[in-house]
This record gives structure tokens, sequence and C-alpha cells, in this order.
């Protein structure tokens, strides 16, 4: 067959509306086995092009096929048994990227009621679902179920500090820092601020008992003061015990720094001043624990000790113990020193505002120096417990030193236990029980014999 006679024959069928007979022109190129004559026909094809009476246009590509074009028909199966076959769209792959597939969804019918009288009644159009799954709502994420096609999947809640605000998100986001996702978990909002302040039941709590102790302890010093000339109150070194009740009550006054909203000074105060002070008081203990030995072994015959009994000695001592301390806490300010530190991690939808210690190792440093002096102060005690001396108080300091080490030793792996605006309450509450114990057991017995006993206070015991 010549190619111009093959041509005219296209047209032709085309002019008579043979569109199906176009899968015919793929079998051309195999009318001759010659592949000189094979490369001449796609030639030839590609150069055809022409529109039919219809208005469609007709043409080869490159490769010398044609372009498909096909009806999308629509098959309606009605409950009376009857079918309805009609033309809902066109596929034209020589239209443009995006245009190839046009279906008119007006002609569709998705879904029917069922018959009434043998006529059929359509309900108003209904998109079909491609998934088994209703739609994941905000606040939940899109989960895969093994085994199941990927349409269908189950709504899982989006997990703690998470949100989802659109429909079938197949993961939740994470909200910022300082917020925290609403109830329905389809929103964030900032998190509330909290901190160990006075307004609340705990921080209300522990002021209130700091105040009471405070005056408690300016009570005993005022009677201290008035009664300085007794025996009770000269036995063991009078000027030791005016200095430790000063230090007793900057120590519960020093607990209302942790209450409060942390600010730059009072995280910088509270610690340092916390270790001075604990630390000055405890070598109040230790000199004067130190001081009942020295009395007893310096009435001996020929004992040099006497002079080591001197007011002058005993402050040396307390100043030399105490300036361990300082060393530690001034190094502590200058190297690493505590800030105000922001924490949003260990109470669920708060942003606690705390102070960060900065040196651990200084903040444990403190502590342990601390803690060998109150063992010193609780081993000489012990030993010193049973000497036959007047107004002897090592009973006293042993029991009030096992009272302190007891509190300390608790306070670590509570401290260690708790988290937030918690911590800084155990610390508060180990200040306070640690100088309530010293204060009740050194000197509350003392203002007893002062002040309902004065019979006892003339005599030797």
């Amino acid at each position: 067959m010549a190619l111009v006679e093959m041509t005219e024959a296209i047209r032709e069928f085309l002019d008579a509306g043979g569109r199906a007979a176009l899968i015919l022109l793929d079998l051309s190129v195999a009318f001759d086995p010659v592949p000189q004559q094979q490369l001449e026909v796609n030639e030839f094809l590609q150069k055809i092009h022409f529109k039919t009476p219809a208005g469609a246009e007709f043409g080869f590509n490159d490769n010398g096929e044609v372009p498909a074009l096909y009806d999308v028909l629509s098959w309606d199966f009605f409950p009376n048994g009857t079918i309805s076959r009609g033309q809902v769209g066109t596929f034209d792959q020589s239209a443009p990227p995006g245009h190839q597939l046009f279906i008119n969804e007006s002609t569709l019918i998705w879904h029917f009621n069922g018959s009434q009288n043998g006529s059929v009644i359509a309900s108003l159009p209904q998109m079909p679902r491609s998934a088994c799954t209703e739609s994941c709502l905000p606040g939940y994420r899109k989960a895969p179920i093994e085994g199941r096609p990927i349409c269908c999947f189950e709504c899982l809640p989006c997990a703690e500090g998470e949100f989802s605000n659109s429909t079938d998100m197949e993961n939740c986001v994470r909200c910022p820092e300082d917020q925290w996702p609403i109830d329905r978990k389809d929103g964030c909002i900032k998190k509330a601020t909290v901190y160990l302040s006075y307004g609340d039941f705990l921080g209300a709590v522990l002021a209130s008992v700091s105040i009471v102790l405070s005056i408690s302890t300016a009570g005993v010093l005022g009677i201290f003061l008035r009664y300085r000339e007794t025996p009770i109150v000269k036995a063991n070194n009078k000027d030791l015990s005016y200095a430790l009740l000063i230090s007793l009550l900057l120590a519960f006054l020093t607990s209302l720094l942790f209450i409060g909203r942390p600010a730059l000074l009072t995280c910088l105060i509270q610690q340092a001043a916390f270790g001075i002070i604990f630390t000055f008081a405890v070598s109040c203990i230790l000199v004067k624990t130190i001081t009942v030995v020295i009395a007893f072994n310096a009435i001996k015959p020929g004992s040099r000790l006497s002079r080591w009994l001197g007011s002058q000695v005993s402050a040396a001592m307390v100043l030399v113990c105490t300036l361990g301390a300082v060393v530690i806490c001034l190094t502590w300010l200058l190297t690493c020193p505590p800030h105000p530190a922001t924490d949003t991690q260990s109470e669920i939808g708060k942003v606690i505002l705390q102070c960060d210690n900065g040196s651990v190792i200084a903040f444990y440093g403190i502590l342990a120096y601390m803690g060998l002096l109150a063992f010193a102060s609780f081993t000489v005690a012990f030993l010193a417990r049973n000497l036959p001396d007047r107004f002897n108080e090592a009973k006293l300091i042993t029991f009030s030193m096992l009272v302190f080490c007891s509190v300390w030793v608790s306070f670590l792996p509570a401290y260690l236990s708790t988290k937030g605006r918690y911590m800084v309450a155990v610390e508060n509450f180990a200040i306070l029980a640690s100088s309530a114990g010293l204060l009740g057991c050194i000197f509350i017995p003392k203002c007893y014999i002062i002040l309902f006993r004065p019979d006892i206070n003339k005599r030797c015991i």
C-alpha cells in the first residue's frame, strides 16, 4: 500500500467517525519489515496533523504513536435491575499537563436511596470516600494500621506538649518552650509562670515558721542578756552563746531569701549567706564544746590550758573555722555564681522560676565543709558528755548536733529527688529544721532553768 493511499484511507475513516480505528495505526509500521521503510513511514506519520469534521484534532507524536483520547463512562446499576451508561468526561493525552483529564461532576450520581413505585429516586450527590476510617479531628494524628490498606488508619491523641490544628494530620507539632497545648490539643497557650511565693500555701507556711522562729530566737537572746550575770549564762563562754543566737537568728531570716520571685541579687546572696551563717553557727558550737573540755582539764594542777579559755582565743577559733566557708563562697561567686533560671520540664504546663546554683561542686563543697565541722562538734561533745563540769552543756550539744546532722543527711536524698519549686522548699525546710534543732536543744532547757527554776541557777549542780 502506498503511503499517500494509506493517509487518504485514514482521513476518510476519520471523516466517517471511526475514532476507534486509530489503534490500527500503531500497526502501520508492520506492513513492511524493511527497517529503512519503517523509518520513512514514521517520518511521514509525524507530519500528519488535521482536524476531523467533528472538530477533533488528529496527529502523531515523535515516536509515530497516536496520542490517547478516551471517553470516561459511568455505569449506574439501579435497584430495579436496570443499567444506565453515560459519558461523564474525557481523557486527552495531547492536552497540556494538568488538563488532560476532564470530569463533569454534575453528571455523576454517587448514591441512590432505592426505588419507589418502580421509579428510581436519586439522593443529593454524595462524594464516595477512599478511606475506611473517619477523618482525624484536630488534636489527633493519623496512625497506620499494620496489615491494612493505607486508607485505613486510627486516630491517636497528640502526646504531651504536642498539638495538631487541622484535620487528618499525620504528625503532631510540639509547642514552643514557653507554651503548652490546651485541653483539646488543637492549639497552644502560654505556660503559667510559678515559683515559691508568699502567696502559695507552702511558701506562706515556711515564711510564717521562719518569722515565728526568728522572734523566738530574739526572745531567747533577750533572756540571756537580761540574766547575763547568772551562773548558767556565764558557763561555757556567754559571748559564744550570744554569737550562736545571733547566727541562728540570721539563719531563720536567711530562709526568707528562698521565697519570692528569683532575682539576680537574691540568687547571689541566698546560698552564700546560708553557707557562711551556718558554718559560723556550727563553729560556735564546736568552740563551745572544746571550751568545756579545756575548762575541765585546766583545773588540774600544773595545767597550762587556762590560757586557751579567753574570749579572744574562742573568737579567733570561730573566725578561722568560718574562713574556710568564706573562701569557698567567694570562689563560687567569682567563678560560677548562682543566677536566675527557668525550668520548663519539671511541672506540666508551667514555667518554674528558680535560682540555678551555678557550680554544683561549690554547693556540695560548702555542705561537706559544714558537715565536717558538725561531725567534729558531735564527736567532741559526745566524748565530753560525762565531764563533771558546772552546767555542763556537752550533753545538750551532743543531742543538738545529732538532730542537726540527721536533718542534713536526710536533706540530700530529698533534695535530689525533687524538682522545681519543691526543691527550694526542701532546702528551706532543712534550714528551718536544723536551726530550730540547735535552738531548742541548746537554749530552751537553759531558758527553762532561768525562768522557772531560779533555785537551780544559784547553786552548783
